[in-house]
């Protein structure tokens, strides 16, 4: 309870600050690249729901184009999704801006992932439990599967990960997550690029 109430925090302040200036070259070079290869705006802003289902601005790389149909709309992720782009999914690198996120106190280090706003109705009351701890840079499910497993699954993975904190266990995330990005693991769905839309098909109780 400690841990989860007060040095969790404290932990994840301190090591997202070491984490920006470390990795401020590489901050500077996959921004540089993102303005050249896919234009700007070169951080994608997203409003995602936090503790407690706060709503917040959540920070990353863009990983696609504006490409559009001759009518203006956007044209499916699956084409504005480049070979660049899938590279920043693949390694994580479009996920880094979120070390400021994670800085300002809105995410984590470890935590359930924060998903799209328009999910929120959708959860039932089990799922809603996800959002009783703060959003996460990586988490128990996506060292359990990421992309690969099923929303229902990903959800019951958050629940017992906010049921279960502690230090020995956001350590244990940390060291599998390095695993999972170096060999790229669960990065899609079977059927799909990213990951299917939920719709709240494990609603049903």
């Amino acid at each position: 309870m400690i841990y989860r109430k007060y040095i969790k925090r404290i932990l994840d302040f301190i090591l997202s600050l070491v984490a920006i200036i470390i990795l401020s070259p590489v901050l500077l070079i996959v921004a540089i690249l993102v303005r050249t290869k896919l234009g700007t705006p070169v951080i994608f802003k997203q409003q995602r729901p936090g503790l407690n289902e706060r709503i917040f601005t959540l920070y990353k790389f863009r990983t696609m184009t504006d490409e559009r149909d001759g009518e203006g709309n956007l044209l499916p992720d699956e084409i504005r999704l480049t070979k660049f782009g899938k590279l920043l999914r693949s390694t994580s690198l479009d996920e880094l801006p979120e070390l400021f996120n994670i800085l300002k106190g809105n995410m984590a280090i470890v935590g359930p992932r924060p998903l799209l706003v328009i999910y929120l109705p959708l959860y039932n009351e089990h799922q809603k439990h996800r959002h009783d701890v703060r959003p996460g840079f990586t988490g128990y499910a996506q060292v359990n599967g990421r992309n690969s497993i099923t929303w229902e699954d990903k959800f019951d993975l958050d629940v017992e990960y906010t049921q279960r904190v502690s230090l020995l266990m956001d350590m244990g995330i940390i060291l599998r997550t390095i695993k999972v990005v170096l060999l790229r693991e669960g990065i899609s769905s079977e059927t799909s690029s990213t990951m299917e839309e939920f719709r709240g098909r494990e609603n049903i109780e």
